[in-house]
């Protein structure tokens, strides 16, 4: 069907000369400790062991697999999402079983992901759909802490690729290090995390004349939070844009109460974002968001009752040692690229 679509795609800009793309999705989603069930004897993994503290068997594995695809499916609607970063997953042959070997496999994927120093082993991925989307060059950035004291955590994942029209995208895939031990004493490793992406945008920013930056993440900080708001700069979206600066596409909604992708101590939180570069945000380019906006996938079934506080909260895999078969403490996030293809 894809292809049939591509191709139908292709005999229009023939005939019109003119044609916009509208089913280019992009999606972000963090699954939530997608291990294995072997041991890596490098990696701080034994807890997700069958005889490990999760009790982490290869049959609640392979329902974890079943259950990410079933989210991919929801989020793409009548159409695989084109790109989707993922964080919490541990290693390649996750993601070889996740595409490859789970229901996910119909919907063709390929993957790149990162080899992290993190103590407990879990990294970054893309997955994209080989003709929407062609990897040109992949980085990933290690951020080395001043401080000894703070944990390795994980590697920033850059993919540049060419979209059916010819443009490039730089797509960068973060999860930034965690709120353990409390926001204030664990906020100076993110504020680093988001100097040295901020220093991979503005190289961009003076390499490409036109840029196209997605940044897409569980930054463990609210947009207004020091690091996206002061140190990486991603302003909330209000004109006049500018072209090469950064906007956080949900900054606008960190005061709503009810939104958020990840629940604690009964408060939605806005830890998954979506961040670009302001020519994103312009409809005279060859390449735009949709709407200018990005959006929070809370289908019910992704939901449980929250009965400690009140209303839902994400119905994830795990509480505690104890299974209960859900996705993710995570709900995903997606946004739409409209890209303008021409005949030449």
């Amino acid at each position: 069907m894809r292809h049939f679509f591509i191709l139908s795609l292709l005999l229009i800009i023939h005939t019109t000369g003119v044609v916009a793309q509208n089913d280019f999705r992009i999606m972000f989603y963090n699954v939530e400790n997608l291990f294995d069930t072997h041991d890596d004897p490098l990696k701080e993994d034994d807890d997700f062991l069958p005889d490990g503290f999760m009790r982490w068997t290869p049959w609640k594995y392979w329902e974890k697999l079943r259950n990410i695809t079933r989210v991919i499916t929801a989020v793409g609607g009548m159409q695989s999402p084109a790109l989707i970063g993922l964080c919490e997953i541990e290693n390649d042959s996750v993601l070889f079983d996740l595409t490859k070997r789970s229901p996910l496999r119909a919907q063709e994927y390929d993957y790149i992901i990162t080899d992290s120093p993190d103590d407990r082993g879990i990294n970054v991925a893309l997955l994209y759909q080989r003709d929407q989307f062609k990897p040109l060059q992949t980085s990933e950035y290690e951020i080395k802490f001043r401080s000894k004291k703070i944990r390795p955590t994980r590697n920033i994942l850059h993919v540049t690729g060419e979209v059916l029209n010819g443009n490039l995208l730089d797509i960068f895939v973060c999860h930034f290090p965690s709120r353990s031990g409390g926001q204030r004493e664990s906020e100076p490793a993110r504020i680093e995390a988001a100097a040295l992406l901020k220093d991979k945008a503005d190289s961009l920013f003076t390499l490409r004349e036109n840029p196209h930056i997605i940044i897409m993440g569980d930054f463990n900080d609210h947009p207004e939070d020091k690091s996206l708001s002061q140190i990486l700069k991603a302003k909330s979206i209000m004109p006049p844009l500018q072209k090469n600066q950064l906007y956080n596409l949900f900054y606008h909604r960190s005061k709503e109460p009810e939104f958020g992708s990840y629940k604690y101590q009964g408060k939605w939180e806005i830890l998954d974002q979506f961040i670009v570069s302001g020519n994103l945000l312009m409809e005279e380019n060859h390449i735009y968001v949709k709407n200018n906006e990005a959006h929070l996938f809370k289908a019910d079934f992704l939901l449980e009752d929250d009965e400690r506080y009140y209303g839902k909260k994400p119905y994830r895999t795990s509480a505690g040692p104890r299974y209960i078969g859900g996705f993710s403490d995570h709900l995903p996030i997606y946004m739409d690229l409209i890209l303008i293809l021409e005949d030449h």
